[in-house]
């Protein structure tokens, strides 16, 4: 066999046997050596085949890996890769893919950005709202007199429109000294099982009795009969809370204070509600002025339309509130039927719009309780969103006033506090029903419970009123 088709068994790095020279006394030098094995090679030789049984053994294939490859015989080729051709430490996998390393850097380049985002956006949101901790530290003094929540899992949630004509607001009306009152106040139930929502307005002239509150400048004022909306500008929220609690026996769980720009944003964020009007409107005082027909109302015009009084109807206050519950639906109507709840990017403007006009109660100040609870009001159908309001009539001393009708109202009161059902129909139905079975409604026509026959052996209550599947359009 010719010396140079074997491959040496010492390395290049070995001085001691150079490349090509075969150690002569390697069976004497090495204990147990067979003495007539051939000279340990790395490449196959003219008498062995690739592949044979024999196992090389770890130091061999180390001995393989560091020898050169011998040069192989005329005509023959043994299919041994040379030191240059040999792809070292992957490189050359990852010269022909360089793609894949960024491609990875480009998706944890975009999770970094998009969780970042995230943060951003919630920590604004979650920042936006102001956590009113007066009001409760105020409940807490008085909770001996507040009453008890009836049915677990219901929520009671009292919604204050505040008239502050302070900061951006002051274009609406003159600043008295920063003093405000309850514009708007709407007492929400929503059902322990989240498949109803009721919400009753409560007049802002309706005489009740308001209890002993505590002022800004630390006063207490004496209880006393007055304007429901006085309370608020005597006490704050909290005075507000108790004078509802008073008046209807339900424990009040939550509360939210919303402004003027608050609502306006809302409106523009789900782009706009439609309405109808049947004669045009041009309201100065309510920076209003609209064509009769059927349109779509910005923010700014949807504010100037709920406020409205003096121009729109009789004028009254009791008028403005049932066109302010059934703007309400629409609005909650457009953003259900939009997709606005379920869609996170479409639901942010919105969140973004409340949240920077609103005051909560501590239990209600952060955007995950916030977003529970739109998100357990989410699959409420429309025609379980009611608006009504509180039966009420001309006050006897003061026809400029309103006072309830009784026994309707606490029957209403009732069935909120123990989580019972309410049916609402619109005012014209609810007055030919009664016709037909003889019975009467309140001085005003605002309801009267079992005013509706009912195929049901125990029917709910039934009060005037509207839901948020109403077509403005259809009124």
């Amino acid at each position: 066999m010719d010396a140079d088709v074997t491959d040496s068994a010492g390395t290049p790095a070995d001085p001691d046997h150079p490349a090509g020279k075969t150690p002569q006394s390697r069976s004497q030098e090495e204990p147990g050596a067979k003495p007539d094995a051939e000279p340990d090679a790395t490449g196959p030789t003219e008498s062995e085949e690739p592949g044979a049984d024999a196992d090389p053994g770890p130091e061999t294939e180390a001995k393989k890996a560091d020898a050169e490859p011998a040069a192989p015989s005329s005509g023959e080729s043994t299919g041994v890769q040379t030191w240059a051709d040999r792809p070292k430490d992957g490189s050359a996998s990852r010269r022909k893919r360089p793609w894949l390393r960024w491609a990875a850097l480009g998706a944890s380049f975009l999770v970094l950005v998009s969780a970042g985002a995230g943060w951003w956006l919630y920590n604004k949101l979650d920042g936006n709202i102001t956590t009113d901790t007066g009001a409760a530290a105020e409940l807490k003094v008085y909770e001996k007199e507040r009453p008890d929540q009836v049915v677990m899992d219901a929520q009671n949630i009292l919604l204050i429109g505040s008239d502050s004509r302070a900061g951006d607001n002051s274009k609406y009306g003159r600043d008295d000294g920063g003093s405000q009152r309850s514009d708007t106040t709407i007492l929400l139930h929503l059902a322990a099982d989240r498949k109803s929502a009721t919400a009753v307005s409560l007049p802002r002239d309706l005489m009740v009795e308001i209890p002993a509150c505590r002022t800004g400048d630390d006063k207490e004022t004496r209880e006393r009969l007055g304007q429901f909306n006085s309370a608020f500008e005597l006490g704050g929220t909290a005075c507000t809370i108790r004078t509802v609690e008073r008046l209807t026996g339900i424990r009040i769980d939550h509360h939210m204070v919303v402004d003027f720009n608050g609502f306006k944003d809302m409106v523009d964020a789900v782009d706009g509600v439609e309405i109808c009007l049947k004669e045009p409107i041009d309201d100065k005082d309510a920076h209003l002025e609209l064509p009769a027909g059927r349109q779509t109302l910005n923010g700014e015009e949807a504010l100037g339309y709920v406020r409205a009084r003096k121009t729109l109807g009789d004028g009254s206050d009791t008028e403005r509130m049932e066109r302010q519950q059934r703007f309400l639906g629409a609005l909650v109507n457009k953003m259900q039927s939009n997709g606005v709840l379920l869609n996170p990017t479409r639901l942010y403007p919105v969140l973004d719009a409340a949240t920077k006009s609103l005051t909560t109660d501590p239990g209600l100040d952060s955007l995950r309780d916030l977003y529970d609870l739109v998100r357990s009001m989410r699959d409420v159908p429309t025609d379980q969103v009611q608006f009504l309001t509180v039966p009420r009539q001309p006050y006897r001393n003061n026809p400029n006033r309103d006072e309830l009708v009784e026994p309707d109202a606490s029957e209403l009161f009732k069935q909120l506090r123990e989580d019972k059902p309410v049916a609402v129909v619109p005012a014209d139905e609810l007055k030919d029903a009664e016709k037909e079975t003889g019975t009467e409604t309140g001085t005003g026509g605002d309801g009267k419970p079992d005013g509706v026959a009912s195929e049901s052996p125990t029917p709910a209550p039934t009060y005037s009123g509207s839901s948020a599947a109403d077509d403005l359009c259809e009124q």
